[in-house]
């Protein structure tokens, strides 16, 4: 596959994924709205918890899909049906069983729903009644929808875009109609909630159909298939460890937060939580298809291109994630104010310990996409060691420091693995080139990015009006948006030699179409 070629799926996999983001976004905040209203903030916390716990049992999923998605990967590029049957067979199969487990043990945890759940004012059907759902819904994705590892591998994600978050933008839209409509508003969102899942299992099937007529899988043969290709029960086994890591980041806080305060401080740190959620899933959006087009350039083991390819993403991510991470800090508080009410406030060290978890959080994406790519996952030891740092440190701290602690748990452990390890572990073991270079490229942009906060601030900041109303906001968040992202964006064009060689290629593609 050529670097246009790359670049031209890249691109439009982006594109569609940024206007999804875009709808999506509006719905999320308008239903949350609703949902408050409608409600209260103990139904919503209680979704969030439940959500976390339901991230808990997908731990047994093992990091299967990556580990498929990079053995697909030289397949695809050979255009080698046999494999790709026999590959996402294997996947059917390990997803099946894993489905069973994770079965077993919400079964298990639901037993103890009346001692986790005790505290509430709700009834204890809800969190039953809630978590049968939800659980459903996850569920369809193991025993149905497995298969579109294919359309991601291929480059082919816009294709989820359009058959399966369509439906499921719908499903956003019916919910916040039938809260405001009926006096039975919760028990409707939750069936609307499974009716809508089997929907969009349907259409992205239908998709996958089309989109490789030539498929065939054999779940049968999954036993057979796993001695033939044990290099993806390996990574399966290694990822399983860095799934852990991924759940301690993500999902512990919320019932950290729960296990020293209540459903109420979930609710207002959940609303933080979609805010920044909402900016990580843009950056997704705008990078959508990396991963893919990595791996495929990563299988031509062009050392020196993939290098080039390494630093021209990361400087434009750093750039972008810079820019939203000081524009997030500046209009959280305002944005909660106007859109739940000043009471959902959180402290103003809080919402920086949050921007610090959102920036080490997505400035990172750049390395994991190539460290997938060579399928470095052998580290096993490091998502343990975070873990075990995230939940100690946020239990321990937390104790002390109360919701405070715990994110500051979070940052210790995002700081000492993502931000220090995981660098040296892909140069030294994927690019195997000097760590020096990327100490000497991060430090670079650091320096431009101090010099363009102090421009930013004495030229455009201070001279700004306060936000007041929605107008206010919009106009300052595009304003400030723009302009910081400019000063950064000129000064790593003038400085660093990857910026330089993404505009180019930018412009190359715009030309030849």
């Amino acid at each position: 596959m050529s670097i246009q070629s790359r670049t031209y799926n890249s691109l439009r996999n982006s594109f569609v994924a940024l206007v999804f983001y875009v709808v999506n976004l509006l719905l999320q905040f308008a239903s949350r709205k609703v949902f408050l209203d409608c409600l209260g903030e103990d139904l919503l916390g209680l979704n969030s918890t439940i959500n976390s716990i339901l991230q808990f049992l997908n731990i047994a999923e093992m990091g299967v899909g990556t580990a498929i998605a990079c053995t697909l990967y030289t397949p695809l590029k050979e255009n080698n049906q046999v494999a790709i049957n026999e590959i996402v067979s294997l996947h059917g199969w390990l997803y099946e069983k894993i489905a069973k487990v994770i079965i077993i043990g919400g079964v298990v945890l639901m037993c103890f729903f009346p001692m986790i759940f005790g505290k509430t004012s709700l009834p204890i059907g809800y969190s039953y009644l809630t978590f049968v759902v939800l659980l459903f819904g996850a569920l369809l994705g193991y025993f149905v929808n497995y298969r579109q590892v294919l359309l991601s591998a291929s480059q082919q994600e816009y294709k989820v875009q359009l058959s399966y978050k369509l439906v499921m933008l719908l499903k956003i839209a019916v919910q916040i109609v039938v809260l405001r409509g009926c006096h039975l508003g919760y028990v409707y969102w939750i069936i609307i909630e499974a009716l809508f899942a089997i929907i969009a299992a349907i259409s992205l099937n239908f998709t996958i159909r089309r989109s490789f007529p030539l498929l065939q899988t054999d779940k049968s043969q999954g036993n057979i298939l796993r001695k033939k290709y044990p290099g993806v029960t390996t990574k399966v086994g290694q990822l399983f460890f860095h799934k852990i890591g991924t759940f301690a980041l993500t999902q512990m806080s919320p019932i950290v937060i729960y296990a020293y305060t209540s459903l109420g401080m979930v609710a207002k740190y959940s609303n933080y939580m979609l805010v920044v959620t909402g900016l990580t899933q843009l950056l997704i959006a705008m990078f959508d298809g990396l991963s893919a087009s990595v791996g495929n350039l990563v299988a031509e083991k062009d050392t020196e291109k993939t290098i080039k390819i390494f630093r021209e993403l990361f400087s434009v991510r750093f750039v972008l994630v810079s820019t939203f991470s000081v524009v997030l800090y500046l209009l959280m508080e305002p944005f909660i104010s106007l859109w739940v009410g000043e009471n959902f406030l959180l402290s103003t060290r809080t919402l920086l310990f949050i921007v610090v978890i959102f920036y080490l959080n997505t400035i990172r994406n750049v390395v994991d996409s190539f460290i997938h790519a060579y399928g470095l996952f052998g580290d096993i030891w490091a998502p343990v060691i975070e873990a075990s740092l995230n939940i100690g440190l946020s239990f321990l701290i937390g104790y002390y420091m109360g919701l405070d602690g715990v994110l500051l748990g979070v940052i210790i452990s995002l700081f000492i693995i993502i931000f220090l390890w995981k660098p040296y572990y892909l140069f030294s073991r994927g690019l195997k080139v000097s760590i020096w270079l990327y100490i000497r490229m991060y430090a670079k942009h650091t320096l431009i990015f101090a010099l363009s906060v102090v421009a930013f601030y004495y030229s455009v900041y201070q001279w700004s009006n306060l936000v007041e109303c929605w107008i206010d906001f919009l106009l300052n968040g595009v304003y400030w948006t723009l302009s910081l992202l400019a000063m950064l964006g000129l000064c790593a064009l003038a400085v660093e030699q990857g910026m330089r060689d993404f505009v180019n290629r930018i412009y190359r593609l715009l030309v030849r179409k």
